[in-house]
């Protein structure tokens, strides 16, 4: 194999001023300029980067995100409105419900208002409800109907009725599922 000259007398030139230096006494700097002992500029420490960590977000033990069951939701004091008098259709003010037209919802502890008694509203098959559509599409509807059953009617109309603690649910609600003791 070939072996270079020692150099003892070369010169080179400086990237940066162009001036000649000997070349055993030049300095190659850190981007690959090859500079003389009075140009050298070390690395700036910002141009450093830092040695990246592992970024502790990950849990050992960890579970996925748990679907919470549908229960019973208290609405506001007689959130019930009667229709006109002679009406079966009862609405329901019940704010941010997120539920659709279709969904079968059970009401309890309801006090009976305008010609519909409490056994009525408390039916425990429920009603297939009628979501109120809001205008515009951004807004989310805050009320829905249900029609009532067992020939009861509304007899003034447009009634505000309910009761102060009327919940709204699904028909089954494993929470008010009493079990015996021992």
């Amino acid at each position: 194999m070939g072996r270079y000259a020692s150099g003892k007398y070369a010169l080179g030139i400086s990237d940066r001023s162009g001036r000649a230096y000997k070349l055993r006494d030049m300095i190659q700097e850190w981007n690959g300029l090859l500079v003389g002992k009075d140009e050298y500029e070390p690395k700036q420490p910002q141009i450093q980067p830092r040695k990246i960590k592992p970024d502790p977000e990950a849990l050992r033990i960890s579970r996925t995100n748990r679907v919470e069951p549908i229960s019973q939701v208290i609405l506001n004091p007689n959130s019930f409105t009667s229709g006109d008098a002679g009406s079966t259709t009862i609405t329901v003010l019940e704010p941010g419900h997120n539920r659709t037209t279709g969904d079968i919802v059970r009401f309890r502890e309801c006090q009976g208002f305008d010609g519909f008694t409490k056994s009525m509203l408390e039916t425990s098959t429920g009603f297939t409800i009628t979501v109120i559509a809001p205008t515009g599409t951004l807004v989310t509807s805050n009320s829905y109907t249900f029609t009532a059953t067992g020939g009861e009617t509304a007899t003034a109309g447009n009634i505000k009725g309910g009761g102060d603690n009327t919940t709204a649910g699904p028909v089954d609600d494993p929470h008010l599922t009493s079990y015996p003791i021992g």
